[in-house]
């Protein structure tokens, strides 16, 4: 993780605040960390800062449920979204992934554990907690995630297939590294898968099962 990555921490409990920071200070020591109470003080923040992940609780005051996810994911395309919640049922892990959060942490969760996840996202992948992420919720809209994937995230889910790796996919598109981490979140996302190896084997599926969607992935 390079030094000029910025993280949020958006949760008004300032004492899951402190433990929060002092486990980044830790294990992220390069990163700079933020803070806010309210959506309004992250609205600042985001306007502001070139942040590269939001840790967010979505009870935080101001905050309108997943309206707020979704508002984040429309204004601020580029940042990485990671829900931090109490609450930890399936159904609400399944709904933030939906739209648009790429991972979700349980507040239960083991300090070791949260440092790896935010360490999963940060190198563009998703990460939930096991069994937390049904994919096969979501198959009735499987087919329509494909086609929602841009032309550019078309091109780089083609290029994952061909074995390159993210630094030479931006060298060949003219691109930097970490914007081909944030495609590769969204692609994960629209895919419902946690890697760069699920998304060629479910590239590889889709293209065996129908193949209407080898010209639809090369436009």
């Amino acid at each position: 993780m390079s030094s000029n990555e910025k993280i949020v921490i958006a949760d008004d409990h300032p004492l899951f605040r402190e433990a929060l920071s002092a486990m980044l200070r830790a294990k992220f020591n390069t990163a700079e960390l933020l803070e806010a109470q309210t959506i309004p003080e992250l609205d600042q923040l985001l306007l502001h800062h070139n942040v590269d992940l939001l840790l967010l609780d979505l009870d935080i005051p101001g905050a309108q449920g997943f309206n707020t996810l979704i508002n984040i994911r429309s204004k601020f395309a580029d940042i990485g979204v990671v829900i931090i919640s109490g609450i930890e049922d399936n159904d609400t892990i399944n709904k933030a992934m939906y739209h648009g959060a790429a991972g979700f942490i349980p507040k239960s969760t083991p300090v070791v554990n949260m440092a790896e996840a935010i360490a999963q996202v940060l190198a563009g992948n998703l990460w939930t907690p096991a069994g937390g992420y049904d994919r096969d919720d979501n198959n009735a809209i499987f087919d329509d995630r494909i086609d929602s994937l841009t032309p550019q995230q078309h091109k780089i889910l083609l290029m994952f297939a061909q074995g390159l790796l993210n630094k030479q996919i931006a060298f060949e598109l003219g691109l930097a590294e970490s914007t081909i981490k944030t495609h590769a979140t969204t692609i994960f996302l629209k895919l419902g898968v946690r890697n760069r190896t699920q998304a060629v084997i479910t590239l590889n599926e889709i293209l065996s099962a129908q193949n209407s969607f080898g010209p639809t992935l090369a436009k």
